[in-house]
C-alpha cells in the first residue's frame, strides 16, 4: 500500500473518532472504555496474527519495549486527553494535541538523532497557526469563561501537554521498535494488549466500577473506535512513522481536526467563518512544506531513472 493511501486512511479516520468518542463518555468511565477499546482490537489483531501463523514468540527485552509503546500510545495518553476533555473545549483539545508535530521533530533529534529540516519545523509552525486561526473563536470563547474556571482551563492545558508528549513518546518508540525489526502488526497488537492490562490495573485500584452502556450509540463507537481507530488507523499511522519519520507522519494530527470540523458542520451546526478558512489554507500550505518535498524528491529520482 503506498504511503498517500496511510496518510489518508489516517486522517479520515481520526478524523471522525472526535466524533465517535463523544458517545463513549457519560456512562462508563473513561479508563473503562478505553479496558474495552484497546482490549477488543488486542483481541482481533492477536487472532489475526494467529490465522496468518505469524511470529508471536519475542524476548523479555522485546515484550518490554512493546509495553513501553502501549504505555504511552494506547493507554496513558488517551486516559489524559478524556480527562483534559472534560475541561476545556474540543477545539483547546484539537490546538494542544497537533503540538505532538513539535514535539515529534524535538524528540527524534533527541532520541533518535534525526536531523532536524528546517522545512519541516517551518510547516509544522506554519499548521499550527492555522489550526490556532480555525478555532480561534473557541478559544476566545474559552478566555470569556476562564474568569470563572480559570483554573480548569490551566489543568486542562497542563495535561493536555503531558497526554501529547506522551503520545510523542509512543511515536519515538514505535519508530525504534521498527528501526529494531520489530513487526507492526505484533507490536501493536501486545502493545494494546499491555495497555489494556495497565488501564484495567488502573480503574482496579482507583475503584471504577466495569459498566457498560448497552446502547447502540455506546456499542456501535465503542466498535468503531476499536477496528477503525485502533486497528487500522494506528496500523497506517505507525506505519507512515517507519517510513516518513515522526515528524512528517504527525502531521496528520493537524488535518484530522479539520476532518472532524467538516463532520461537526454536519451533525453538530459549526458554523464556518472566513477565519476559519483562511487557517485551513494554512493547514494545506504546511502539509505541502512538511510532505510534498519528500514526495518531490521521490518523483526527481525517478524521473532520473526513467
Amino acid at each position: 500500500m503506498q504511503g498517500a493511501t496511510f496518510y489518508l486512511l489516517t486522517v479520515l479516520i481520526w478524523g471522525s473518532t472526535w466524533f465517535a468518542i463523544k458517545f463513549q463518555l457519560g456512562v462508563v468511565d473513561p479508563s473503562v472504555s478505553l479496558v474495552y477499546r484497546f482490549g477488543l482490537a488486542a483481541l482481533l489483531l492477536l487472532a489475526w496474527c494467529l490465522l496468518r501463523r505469524v511470529r508471536l514468540s519475542f524476548t523479555s527485552s522485546e515484550h518490554l519495549a512493546m509495553a513501553a509503546q502501549g504505555a504511552c500510545l494506547f493507554s496513558t495518553n488517551y486516559l489524559l486527553f478524556y480527562w483534559c476533555t472534560g475541561l476545556i473545549t474540543s477545539g483547546l483539545v484539537a490546538i494542544i494535541f497537533s503540538s505532538v508535530i513539535v514535539m515529534n521533530i524535538i524528540n527524534g533529534a533527541i532520541f533518535l538523532k534525526r536531523r532536524v529540516e528546517g522545512i519541516v519545523l517551518l510547516g509544522a509552525l506554519v499548521g499550527l497557526c492555522g489550526i490556532t486561526l480555525v478555532f480561534w473563536h473557541e478559544i476566545i470563547a474559552s478566555q470569556a469563561e476562564s474568569a470563572a474556571a480559570s483554573g480548569n482551563v490551566l489543568k486542562g492545558l497542563g495535561i493536555g501537554l503531558v497526554a501529547t508528549f506522551m503520545a510523542s513518546l509512543g511515536n519515538i518508540l514505535s519508530a525504534r521498535n521498527q528501526s529494531k525489526g520489530l513487526p507492526i502488526l505484533q507490536t501493536n497488537a501486545f502493545g494494546m494488549a499491555y495497555g489494556t492490562l495497565l488501564m484495567a490495573l488502573f480503574a482496579l485500584f482507583s475503584g471504577v466500577p466495569f459498566d457498560i452502556e448497552w446502547t447502540a450509540n455506546y456499542i456501535g463507537s465503542l466498535l468503531y473506535l476499536s477496528i477503525f481507530g485502533s486497528i487500522i488507523a494506528f496500523g497506517a499511522y505507525l506505519t507512515l512513522v517507519g517510513r516518513i519519520g515522526a515528524d512528517r507522519a504527525a502531521y496528520a494530527t493537524v488535518l484530522f481536526p479539520l476532518v472532524a470540523l467538516a463532520i461537526s458542520s454536519v451533525f453538530e451546526d459549526f458554523q464556518w467563518t472566513s477565519m476559519a478558512l483562511a487557517g485551513i489554507a494554512l493547514v494545506l500550505l504546511g502539509n505541502l512544506m512538511v510532505v510534498g518535498r519528500g514526495l518531490g524528491a521521490r518523483w526527481r529520482r525517478r524521473v532520473a531513472v526513467a
